[in-house]
């Protein structure tokens, strides 16, 4: 009897301190390369240790849910192998955030990372120190941890994610003496973990976070209730956009974030008056122009 009731206490105890994220992760090896039985192992090993730091890890002081955890997915493609225990590829990272009052979930973060870099063996546990440097592969999944909390958080509240964003910010500051690729601003082109949270804390990118805000606790969460509400409100939320554009045309954070939402805007405009429909594409063809043709599915 004693034993079942410290089962029971157990199992509450877990589902009222849930961990914040509920993130599924798959390790993928490139068709061309050849992987020996003993990779294979040590590949599957990787994906579980991922797995149990993104999911085991507290990475906040907040008390989650299970129903309350941020859903997200970390796919990591291996390209090379360039010698025993080191990998090199590019990492998918995805997260999304339940609307209110429905079952659809919207897309948050979706961004590719090309500089994939790390070591692992076989048999080894993924620790991050949150003040100090262990090695590239924990200091990979920590960024993005507390990236995507941060993007959660700003979501519910405006600017919410500040702390998350100043620890992802920590992470590269401590990674920078590695010489690993990815976490310095001096690397050529600006897609890399430096300048996706630089610029996230960088105050002309105020008008972005505010969208994040704007865009799902006005207009998504809004939608149950009043659709067409919720697309104004979702147009206006995008329209602060341009504040951004206007002094940093194609950047990353702003780019990323509008275009993660062009499948759920395809959707979400479908049933939507043609002079709506041809308002929210000329906002996001001035937004990010690069990818005009896109958007124009939005039209059909």
């Amino acid at each position: 009897m004693k034993l079942l009731l410290v089962i029971i206490l157990t199992f509450f105890s877990l589902e009222m301190n849930a961990q914040e994220l509920n993130c599924q992760v798959s390790i993928i090896t490139d068709a061309r390369l050849e992987i020996t039985s003993v990779e294979k192992e040590v590949l599957e090993q990787l994906e579980q240790a991922v797995y149990d730091l993104m999911n085991s890890t507290q990475w906040t002081k907040d008390n989650f849910t299970v129903e309350e955890r941020i859903n997200c997915t970390i796919q990591l493609q291996i390209q090379e192998i360039p010698a025993a225990g080191g990998f090199k590829g590019f990492m998918q990272v995805q997260s999304s955030r339940p609307a209110l009052n429905s079952s659809y979930n919207s897309t948050l973060f979706n961004f590719q990372d090309d500089d994939i870099l790390f070591s692992f063996t076989r048999n080894t546990q993924i620790i991050f120190a949150p003040n100090q440097y262990r090695n590239n592969l924990s200091s990979l999944m920590a960024f993005y941890a507390y990236y995507i909390i941060g993007m959660d958080y700003d979501s519910f509240s405006n600017k919410g994610g500040t702390k998350y964003f100043q620890d992802a910010q920590q992470v590269v500051s401590n990674a920078q003496s590695s010489g690993a690729p990815g976490w310095s601003s001096s690397e050529k082109g600006k897609r890399n973990r430096y300048w996706l949270v630089d610029n996230i804390l960088n105050e002309l990118f105020s008008p972005l976070r505010e969208c994040n805000y704007l865009y799902h606790r006005q207009g998504i969460d809004k939608l149950y209730e009043n659709k067409v509400a919720g697309r104004k409100a979702i147009y206006n939320a995008l329209n602060k956009l341009l504040r951004v554009t206007s002094t940093r045309p194609n950047s990353l954070n702003v780019l990323n974030f509008v275009q993660a939402k062009r499948q759920e805007l395809i959707s979400l405009y479908e049933d939507a008056e043609p002079r709506e429909k041809n308002d929210i594409v000329n906002l996001l063809k001035r937004i990010d122009p690069t990818s005009s043709q896109l958007y124009q599915e939005i039209l059909n």
